[in-house]
C-alpha cells in the first residue's frame, strides 16, 4: 500500500455525478459517500468537468480532479444523468468516445499522480469499464446505481458488464432486484452486496425543527425523466377528489418543458435545489410522492436517494411498488404503495392522505423510523468493509 503522510490508505473514486460545489443541487450521494470515508482514507475523486465546476478543488477533506472532455460551449453529456441526455439529443453521442478517452487519461493520470490502494468506480458503464482497462491490478469496488444495470442491454454491453463485474472485488447495488440482475451477469454471491446509498441527516434535522409543515402539502423529488413518472403525478391531480393546498415539483430534466405546459397552475416547477434549500422542502411537505415507472429503455429506479431523504424528514410516503421502493416501503405501515403508472390508484392514495391527516402523521414517524438505517454514516461501515476486504485481497 502506498498511504498518505497520516498513515491512511488512499481510496480513488470514479464517478460522472458530481457536484460542482457542495449542496449546488446536483445529486450529492457520491460525494456524502467520499466524505464519510475521508475520515480514514485519503480520498481522490475523478470526476468530468459540469457547468460551474473547477478543475482541481478540495471539499472538505475530499480532493477532486476533473477532466475536460469536448469543447465548452457543447460540453453538456454529463450534466445530469448521461442516459437521458443521450435519449434527450442523440447529437451528444458524438461526445461519447471523447468523453470515455478524456476519462481513461484522467484515471491513468492520476492513478500515477495518487498512488493509490483502491478504487471506487460508481456505475459500471463508464467507470467500470474504463477502470477495469487502465487500472491494471488496482482492487477495485464498483457500484451500479440504476441505469447501467438495467437499460444498457445490446449484447455486447451485457458482455462488458459480465466482464466488468468479474474482475470486481466487489459490486455493490441499490436493492435485491438489482442483486438478482447482476447475479445474472454472473457476479458470484459473496461478490454482490445491497448497499443503499445514504442520507445525509444533519440539514434534515436542521430544516424539519424550524420549518412548518403543511399536511396537504404534496411534494415530488426526481429528475425530470420517464423513470420518475411525473407525468403520472399529474394525470393523478385531474383526478382528485380533494385539492393539495400546493404541489412541488422539485427537479430539472429532459421532460421539464412538456410537464409545465401540461400541469395546472396548482404545480409549482421549482427546478434542481441546493441541500439546505431541498431539506427545508421535506421539512414543508406532508406528502411525498415516487411514482416511478419501468421506462420504454429498461431504465428503472433502484432505490431513489430523495425517496429516504423524504422519508427521514417524516413525510408520508407515497410511491410505486417497483423492486428496490418495496425493500424500505411498506404498505400501510411507513407509506403506501401503488402500481406503477396506476394514475387512478395514485390519486386514490392521494385523495387517502389528504383526508386523514392522522393517517399521514402516522406513516410519516414510521418513514423515519425506517430512514434511520439508510445514513451516511451507516452506509460509509458497509463501504470501509468492503474497500477493506478488497485491499486484502
Amino acid at each position: 500500500m502506498h498511504p498518505d503522510p497520516a498513515g491512511r490508505p488512499t481510496l480513488l473514486v470514479a464517478a460522472s455525478t458530481f457536484p460542482a460545489e457542495a449542496g449546488d443541487g446536483t445529486p450529492g450521494f457520491v460525494l456524502d459517500l467520499a466524505t464519510a470515508l475521508s475520515s480514514d482514507h485519503r480520498v481522490v475523486v475523478v470526476a468530468p468537468m459540469t457547468r460551474g465546476a473547477r478543475k482541481h478543488q478540495r471539499i472538505g477533506e475530499v480532493e477532486v480532479r476533473r477532466y475536460s472532455y469536448f469543447p465548452a460551449r457543447w460540453r453538456d453529456l454529463a450534466d445530469g444523468a448521461i442516459v437521458d441526455n443521450l435519449r434527450a439529443a442523440p447529437v451528444r453521442w458524438l461526445q461519447v468516445p471523447f468523453f470515455f478517452g478524456a476519462m481513461a487519461w484522467a484515471l491513468r493520470r492520476e492513478a500515477r499522480r495518487s498512488r493509490p490502494d483502491v478504487a471506487l468506480l460508481h456505475w459500471i458503464i463508464p467507470q467500470g469499464v474504463v477502470g477495469k482497462v487502465v487500472l491494471g491490478g488496482l482492487p477495485r469496488v464498483v457500484t451500479t446505481l440504476g441505469g447501467d444495470l438495467y437499460a444498457l442491454r445490446h449484447p455486447l454491453l451485457q458482455r462488458v458488464k459480465r466482464s466488468v463485474v468479474a474482475s470486481a472485488s466487489a459490486v455493490t447495488c441499490m436493492s435485491t432486484d438489482m442483486a438478482r440482475e447482476l447475479r445474472a451477469l454472473g457476479a458470484r454471491d459473496e461478490q454482490v452486496h445491497v448497499v443503499p446509498m445514504g442520507v445525509d441527516l444533519a440539514p434534515i434535522a436542521s430544516a424539519t425543527a424550524r420549518e412548518r409543515r403543511v399536511p396537504d402539502r404534496v411534494l415530488f423529488v426526481g429528475r425530470l425523466v420517464e423513470k420518475k413518472g411525473a407525468t403520472v403525478l399529474l394525470e393523478a391531480l385531474d383526478r382528485l377528489e380533494r385539492r393539495p393546498s400546493e404541489v412541488v415539483v422539485v427537479g430539472d430534466g429532459p421532460l421539464r418543458t412538456s410537464l409545465e405546459a401540461r400541469a395546472g397552475a396548482e404545480v409549482d416547477f421549482i427546478g434542481a435545489q441546493g441541500k439546505e434549500a431541498l431539506a427545508a422542502r421535506y421539512a414543508q411537505a406532508g406528502i411525498a410522492v415516487y411514482p416511478s415507472v419501468p421506462a420504454a429503455n429498461g431504465d428503472r429506479d433502484g432505490l431513489p436517494v430523495a425517496l429516504l431523504e423524504a422519508m427521514a424528514a417524516g413525510c408520508a410516503i407515497i410511491a410505486s411498488a417497483v423492486p428496490g421502493i418495496v425493500d424500505v416501503v411498506e404498505d400501510g405501515v411507513n407509506g403506501l404503495l401503488v402500481s406503477p403508472g396506476d394514475a387512478d390508484a395514485l390519486a386514490a392514495a392521494l385523495d387517502r392522505l389528504l383526508a386523514a391527516p392522522e393517517l399521514a402523521e402516522r406513516l410519516g414517524a414510521a418513514a423515519r423510523a425506517t430512514a434511520a438505517a439508510h445514513t451516511v454514516g451507516a452506509v460509509g461501515e458497509r463501504y470501509r468493509t468492503l474497500l477493506a476486504a478488497a485491499l486484502q485481497g
